[in-house]
């Protein structure tokens, strides 16, 4: 198997940045799994501090300990969300106990598949080694990332399925027979959504993708100065027809979906039916009027309010701190880096932008037609991690160094807000007041 070259248009301009060419596939297999490995023992490291429930882990362990009938049967906790990151949690309890190791160690494992499938989409996109792990470890050291990887909370789950399926659907892009790739991709947007409905939002912007192409190849649409680094191609997926769109990209996401539910409801259908009702009527709805951390989606890329996941006192000057807030020297110049991919898009046509573009405005803009009025920055999570490859794009435009010189400042930000990020640190009040730079931040 060879990487596809045809990811090749931003390179043209880059410079130093020419895509390897003859990339075989065991070279990136070993980067993928060696990329999988690092970041999940990093991700492990102090995992079990705090002892105790953090944030919404009160909501979501209570419900992995009654599937495994630790608590009452009934009524049954936490139906607003589908079953499959509290199935993992409630499988990582019975191997390794009921504590706050297991509860948090499936998020390491799937923080550690949203690193590597961020490696994935980049070679996808860049056809090479070195701007896919820049990417790679722009994602790690975001912080947002980090600190959803080390809870037990669902994000986490829904994000990585949704950048594995995403990087398939990368791959497939130019194939002339995408079919088995969308129907890899179509099955881990199932597991994406499985774990949270938001997990629909890539989904569909994926089905969108396919769907204009389709339809602009329908209308026998070309652009009169045509170039192979143009996002659309007349003559795309030539093999590609509407009934394998519908198989694998609409009936086995779905399929993959409700079998997740199957382990709670079994075959019932009107209990799968019912539990979809159930999940509907939350998403549309408010819970409570309001939250000390809520925060509009207009001000996500801009960081204005964090939320605080833990914040205890060990002694007068001493606490331990966990804050979801983004790593600043990587989301504000991401901001810039996207308008380049919009200019990208607009100006030159540019496939690696266009893609780009779509999957992060299509994980984020939902978000704004939701009627659901509370809302908070950890919504922002695909979206974020997804603009560490707009990041790599912009900067591919620049000598090599600069692009290493990047990641290396952005992981400095990264150690200097590790106190406030991992428990286990624990920092003063000092160093805390000196981090958050802002009132909104506390």
């Amino acid at each position: 198997m060879k990487v596809s070259a045809a990811r090749r248009d931003d390179d043209d301009d880059a410079g130093d940045a020419a895509p390897e060419a003859g990339l075989s596939a065991r070279r990136p297999l070993l980067s993928v799994l060696l990329i999988f490995f690092v970041a999940h023992v990093v991700l492990m490291v102090g995992l079990a501090a705090p002892p105790k429930f953090v944030f919404d882990e009160v909501h979501y362990v209570p419900a992995a300990r009654q599937m495994l009938g630790l608590a009452p049967a009934s009524p049954q906790l936490n139906p607003m969300h589908p079953p499959l990151a509290k199935e993992l949690i409630a499988l990582s309890i019975r191997t390794f106990g009921d504590n706050s190791f297991a509860w948090r160690y499936p998020s390491t494992v799937l923080g550690g598949l949203a690193i590597a499938a961020i490696y994935l989409c980049g070679l996808a996109l860049f056809a090479a080694q070195g701007p896919a792990i820049a990417a790679a470890l722009l994602a790690l050291v975001n912080q947002m990332l980090f600190v959803q990887a080390r809870i037990a909370m669902l994000d986490i789950g829904a994000l990585a399925f949704s950048l594995l399926a995403i990087a398939a659907f990368l791959f497939a892009y130019r194939q002339r027979r995408p079919q088995l790739l969308l129907a890899l991709a179509g099955a881990l947007f199932g597991l994406a959504v499985a774990c949270k409905w938001s997990g629909l939002f890539p989904w569909l912007t994926a089905l969108l993708i396919v769907g204009l192409i389709k339809l602009l190849q329908h209308w026998q649409t070309s652009f009169g100065d045509a170039e192979p680094t143009d996002w659309y191609q007349p003559e795309q997926w030539p093999a590609l027809r509407w009934p394998h769109i519908l198989l694998c990209l609409g009936l086995l996401p779905a399929l993959v979906y409700l079998a997740t539910f199957i382990p709670l409801h079994g075959l019932s259908v009107t209990g799968i039916a019912e539990a979809q009702r159930r999940i509907f009527a939350d998403s549309i709805t408010t819970a409570i009027a309001g939250h000390t951390y809520m925060s509009s989606w207009p001000t996500w890329p801009l960081l204005v309010r964090p939320v605080w996941f833990l914040f205890d006192k060990a002694s007068d000057g001493d606490i331990a701190a966990i804050v979801l807030l983004g790593n600043p020297l990587v989301l504000w110049p991401a901001v810039i880096a996207l308008a380049v991919c919009a200019w990208d898009l607009l100006a030159r046509r540019r496939a690696t932008a266009f893609l780009i573009l779509a999957f992060y405005l299509g994980c984020y803009l939902p978000w704004a037609l939701l009627p659901r009025a509370l809302s908070f920055l950890y919504y922002y999570l695909p979206s974020a991690t997804l603009a560490s490859l707009a990041l790599v794009h912009a900067l591919l435009r620049l000598p090599r160094w600069a692009l290493w010189a990047y990641v290396a400042v952005a992981a400095l930000g990264f150690v200097v807000m590790l106190p406030v990020s991992a428990a286990f640190i624990g920092t003063t009040m000092s160093t805390f007041s000196r981090l958050m730079l802002f009132q909104s931040w506390i």
